[in-house]
């Protein structure tokens, strides 16, 4: 099963972001290496510069999804206001339908 990670940024973060920004695609590449990940990218606002992160992920249940999320190098230097996890369903463009 999908589940998305809608994460919103703090204000004025921007510099914790890009300090955590290797670690975090680190953490991105294992996930993709195990099969895990199914896309990812950053939210952008009017100005250009990140504003969160969008995630897809596969997970058996939605508390191991939300381990995957707690586990992001971003969200444990503290730099979202608000992260939610949800099932998602990928009907068109799925690469694996």
């Amino acid at each position: 099963m999908h589940f998305a990670f809608l994460c919103t940024d703090k204000l004025g973060a921007l510099q914790v972001r890009l300090d955590t920004r290797p670690e975090h695609l680190a953490y991105l590449n294992k996930l993709n290496e195990e099969g895990k990940l199914a896309f990812a990218g950053p939210f952008l606002g009017d100005d250009g510069k990140p504003t969160g992160s969008l995630v897809v992920v596969k997970a058996e249940t939605i508390e191991a999804a939300r381990a995957l999320a707690e586990a992001d190098p971003y969200a444990k230097a503290g730099l979202f206001a608000n992260v939610e996890v949800k099932a998602w369903n990928w009907v068109f463009n799925n690469p694996e339908a």
